[in-house]
């Protein structure tokens, strides 16, 4: 009689036992939300195919499903499929699996002890398929089958799978996890939803994915920001991340590590060359050596530009076998791993010059003649061609500018272009215009278009885009007045004919009216804007007006509706424009202020990462304050005092960069406010004399928009410096004549602050303070602004938290302020002063789910013995007698929620 085990003719009777055995999850692995088997977007599906390249974590996912099925009571079948495995050994290897995960020694005797000569009769292997079926009807429990790198199985066996898939059970899941070329002609049931596909896109890290893995591993030692860019280098590729934080924990201090490795990545290269180059046949490494000058790679432009009829074929394989390709956008388009592509093309700086200027002036040609003239522009420079290159920089880079907002490429043409050749091209004269006044160097924009209009094809339509282009500028310098000034000619009438001028001339309209405090009038002149949705490049346009509106609801304090409306738009913005692209991190500056007000410090910190250095050199003014000021507000509530000097310090550093008075003057407003946080009169004193000596230059006196919020700010600064010395009935005087400027500049997030600050002003002189200190909770309760009160006073937040603890039970929901940090709730008392192990509450949840002490141990990758060990630790610790008394006493002490 054969064993249990036995495999009938296939051999070595450990050989299933081998296949069937889970891996162990790795130490370091990051649990993410979206991926949860029970989350929103994955709970109540029957089936998942998991299809990436190597190095993108699916044994890894689909070990910690394994893990999170068994917390439920499930049953977690496990096979590694192998090259040999035809149908009926597949089979086999399935009710083997199933045996050891049920504990039932007789489960699937009759197909895991059945004659592979009698069951290869049946070539197709479905008879032994409905058979095993069968036997999981009876089975009874909840079972999980999980198949691992299924793109070895052979083609019957495939079958077999798509056969199992399609008539499986209602108590059976089955995982699949394959490479990018498995096919298992399942497509009708991915179509109808029966069948969830996960692929490489949504398996790749995300920012705030390795934010938290690099957290977990190293804590405070590494930066948001090093994080950031180590993110970049890898792209999210999760073997990338996992060889880049070995390198970083070699050695003792891991934050140097990281940032040597982000500055140079060449360790990481090293590495990565290793891993990805050196098992490549030599003719691959020679196509992808020729291929890396590409970016993104089209298989009819590699078989241009290597001369190959293979080409695209080959490109297709390597791009299944190998993590080399790490994005794919619409169609057949791919884009190689940027570490690669970097090393790869070192090797092509190596090839013979004639051989690098023929395969650019290959890609130039057809780029040209496929419409992509900005990528052929390169090509062609490259190549040496320098006329056609400037021709074709000509015809694209004004499109590519107000279309798709490329103002990278646009500098990076104005560093090659000789200055006579600018001058012999109007529109690249014009994108060069629109781009400076856009940065810190805009005043570099004014000499631009004095040459403009000096030429004689300088007609009406053109000197209001001349306007336009000195209009943003004047935004950009932080000059408002000028702005107004600039605008005003063309306020009733605009003679412009294109479309998406048309648009920007609505968008400054929306922007004086922002500037001239009216919010809502902002909003309302960009939804009369004329529509031009059908215009090519209209959505770069309308995610400027996206900016104006998230900034008008942010002037006024309305930080639901700009979370609401500038989420969506950043991932966008990001997806198309790239992250650290300098409209991508004026809008995510936005959505930070917002999240923090909201009280979602994570996300706030997550968005500034590795994005305030952009800022300072190409931001909006009012983004470059909001990020300084959000992250300066994060530091804060974080206790690092140091940094919140430094950021603050930071900040009027850049105002003097780019000789922006108002960034520093709310610099050093903020460190007003800091220091009376903490009672420093004397500092306060000091920098109150700092404001008022910038505000006292003669040559502010003309330009009543600045004034008036540079004003404001002073008016706060010698309100916080007076509750510095405690001397609250001074503070009132300064803190209604803010209030006031802050109600004409529409200030909506700065008035609830005063509102509460007189209260408090007031109630500290033991004056009626009630009717304010409501009034501004119940604003910002409506607003959504959790953090304001905290922000402005510890005091003004302790007061603010009581009151609302106080009238939440009679108040009707979410009328009253919560607090704006709740407090950490203490540990819970457990008997004899001992507290408990990670491992242990980790135990005690699952003897919460009434789960057995193997289920116990299945679920936590450890032995029976050890789970017994846990277990009697908790009886002597809750001095409990049985598992329901254990239960009991931790959700009595608090150990456990009541749903547990």
């Amino acid at each position: 009689m054969a064993t249990s085990t036995s495999a009938g003719a296939a051999g070595n009777p450990y050989d299933l036992l081998l296949k069937v055995t889970p891996p162990r999850l790795p130490r370091h692995l990051v649990s993410r939300a979206r991926l949860f088997s029970g989350g929103e977007d994955l709970r109540g599906h029957a089936a998942f195919v998991v299809q990436a390249p190597a190095g993108f974590g699916k044994t890894s996912l689909l070990a910690q499903w394994r893990r999170e099925y068994l917390v439920t009571g499930a049953a977690v079948a496990w096979v590694s499929a192998q090259s040999n495995d035809h149908p009926h050994r597949l089979v086999q290897s399935l009710a083997l699996a199933v045996r050891l995960a049920i504990g039932r020694p007789a489960f699937g005797r009759s197909v895991i002890e059945a004659d592979a000569a009698d069951a290869s009769a049946a070539a197709d292997g479905l008879a032994s398929v409905t058979e095993f079926l069968a036997d999981l009807v009876q089975a009874a429990p909840d079972v999980v089958l999980i198949v691992d790198e299924a793109e070895r199985l052979p083609s019957s066996s495939r079958k077999a799978l798509a056969y199992l898939l399609r008539n499986a059970p209602s108590n059976v899941r089955l995982l699949i996890a394959a490479r990018p070329d498995f096919e298992l002609d399942i497509d009708d049931l991915i179509a109808y939803g029966q069948c969830v596909e996960i692929g490489a896109a949504q398996l790749r890290f995300s920012l705030e994915d390795t934010l938290k893995l690099v957290h977990e591993r190293f804590g405070a030692r590494v930066d948001h920001d090093a994080t950031a860019r180590l993110h970049a280098l890898t792209e999210g590729w999760p073997l990338g991340l996992q060889l880049a934080l070995t390198l970083v924990s070699r050695g003792d201090d891991a934050s140097a590590n990281m940032a040597a490795l982000v500055a140079h990545g060449g360790q990481l290269q090293g590495q990565l060359v290793r891993l990805l180059l050196a098992d490549l046949a030599p003719p691959d490494r020679e196509l992808l050596t020729r291929l890396s000058i590409l970016d993104p790679l089209h298989p009819d432009l590699c078989r241009a530009v290597a001369d190959t009829a293979d080409a695209g074929a080959r490109l297709a394989r390597l791009a299944s076998d190998t993590p080399l390709f790490t994005a794919a956008e619409h169609g057949e388009w791919l884009r190689m791993h940027a570490l690669a592509r970097d090393v790869l093309r070192q090797h092509f700086a190596e090839l013979d010059a004639a051989q690098q200027a023929q395969a650019h002036a290959r890609a130039a040609q057809w780029l040209d003649d496929h419409g992509f003239l900005e990528q052929a522009a390169r090509h062609a420079l490259a190549a040496g061609q320098r006329e056609k290159a400037y021709d074709l920089a000509e015809r694209s880079l004004y499109e590519s500018l107000m279309q798709r907002g490329r103002q990278g490429a646009v500098l990076e043409w104005l560093g090659r272009l000789p200055a006579d050749e600018l001058d012999r091209r109007p529109r690249l004269l014009l994108a060069a215009a629109w781009t400076l006044a856009a940065s810190e160097r805009h005043p570099e924009a004014q000499r631009l278009v004095e040459r403009i209009l000096a030429q004689p094809m300088a007609d009406e339509p053109l000197r209001c885009e001349c306007a336009l282009i000195l209009g943003g500028a004047a935004a950009f310098a932080d000059d408002p007045d000028r702005f107004v000034a600039l605008h005003a000619p063309w306020t009733a009438s605009a003679p412009l004919a294109d479309p998406l001028l048309q648009q920007v001339h609505a968008n400054r309209m929306a922007y004086q009216a922002l500037l001239e405090g009216e919010p809502a009038l902002a909003r309302l002149r960009l939804q009369q804007a004329p529509r031009s949705g059908a215009a090519p490049g209209a959505g770069y346009i309308g995610h400027w007006s996206e900016l104006l509106t998230g900034l008008s609801y942010m002037w006024e304090g309305q930080v639901l509706l700009a979370e609401r409306l500038l989420r969506p738009a950043v991932a966008q913005v990001e997806a198309e424009l790239g992250r650290r692209n300098r409209f991508s991190c004026m809008l995510a500056a936005l959505l930070a202020a917002a999240s923090w007000d909201l009280g979602r410090p994570d996300d706030a910190a997550a968005l500034l990462a590795d994005r305030l250095d952009v800022l300072e050199h190409s931001g909006l003014p009012e983004s470059l304050l909001l990020a300084y000021q959000t992250a300066a507000r994060i530091a804060t509530a974080e206790g690092e005092q140091h940094r919140v000097l430094e950021l603050l310090g930071a900040l009027d550093a850049a105002g003097v960069a780019r000789n922006l008075p108002r960034l520093r003057i709310a610099s050093l407003a903020d460190r007003v406010r800091l220091h009376a946080q903490h009672r420093r009169a004397e500092s306060c004193r000091a920098l109150c004399g700092q404001i008022d000596a910038l505000l006292a230059d003669p040559a502010f006196a003309a330009r009543p928009l600045w004034r008036r919020d540079a004003q404001l700010r002073r008016d706060l600064a010698h309100g916080y410096a007076a509750i510095a010395a405690q001397n609250w009935r001074d503070a009132l005087a300064p803190l209604e004549r803010a209030d006031e400027l802050a109600r004409q500049l529409g200030h909506g997030r700065t008035h609830i602050e005063l509102l509460g600050l007189r209260a408090l002003a007031l109630e500290r002189c033991g004056e009626a303070s009630q009717g304010l200190i409501r009034e501004a909770m119940d604003l910002a309760g409506v607003y959504g602004l959790r953090r304001v009160f905290s922000d402005a006073h510890p005091d003004l937040g302790t007061w603010v938290a009581t009151l609302a603890a106080e009238e939440a039970p009679q108040d009707a929901p979410g009328m009253a302020m919560p607090p704006a940090a709740p407090a950490p709730t203490p540990a819970a008392a457990v008997p004899h002063g001992a507290a408990l192990t990670p491992k242990e509450r980790e135990v005690l949840q699952l003897l919460a789910r009434n789960l057995s002490n193997k289920e116990i141990g299945r679920a936590m990758q450890v032995g029976e013995t050890t789970t017994k060990w846990h277990v009697k630790n908790l009886f002597a610790k809750l001095e409990a007698g049985t598992r329901k008394q254990v239960v009991q006493r931790a959700r009595i002490l608090g150990l456990i929620g009541p749903d547990a």
